[in-house]
């Protein structure tokens, strides 16, 4: 538990406080709010994707975005590490890949706050498999 030595102190806690509460709240309403999954497996670490999701916490505030951070496993691209999933609400997924801090905020700057595509999206490559 940390001293509290001044009013600053006490604000920035109480903040802290009311930071956790509002993840809560939001992730009981995530159908209305961007939804970015970091992969953070083996590979993504290795990476760097805890220095991108950390980017994405601590920015996406001060930009007036409400969002949702959380991590996933393997999304299957190791060769383009870190991945993220952002889901806008009622659009279909996006993954980028080589999400480094810059392209992180590149992704906030264009895509999430003027919706402009930006490189390094991975396209879906595959196909369902249907009944015969």
């Amino acid at each position: 538990m940390e001293k509290i030595k001044s009013l600053a102190d006490l604000k920035r806690i109480k903040e802290n406080v009311q930071t956790k509460i509002d993840l809560r709240e939001k992730s009981e309403q995530v159908e209305n709010l961007v939804q970015i999954k970091v992969a953070m497996a083996t590979c993504g670490i290795a990476a760097g994707s805890k220095e991108t999701m950390n980017y994405f916490i601590e920015n996406l505030e001060k930009n007036g975005i409400a969002a949702v951070v959380t991590q996933t496993g393997c999304m299957g691209y190791c060769y383009a590490e870190p991945t993220v999933e952002i889901t806008k609400p009622g659009k279909d997924p996006i993954v980028f890949g080589h999400v480094t801090t810059e392209r992180a905020e590149e992704i906030i700057q264009k895509y999430l706050k003027n919706d402009e595509l930006v490189a390094d999206i991975i396209p879906v490559n595959f196909d369902t498999i249907r009944d015969r």
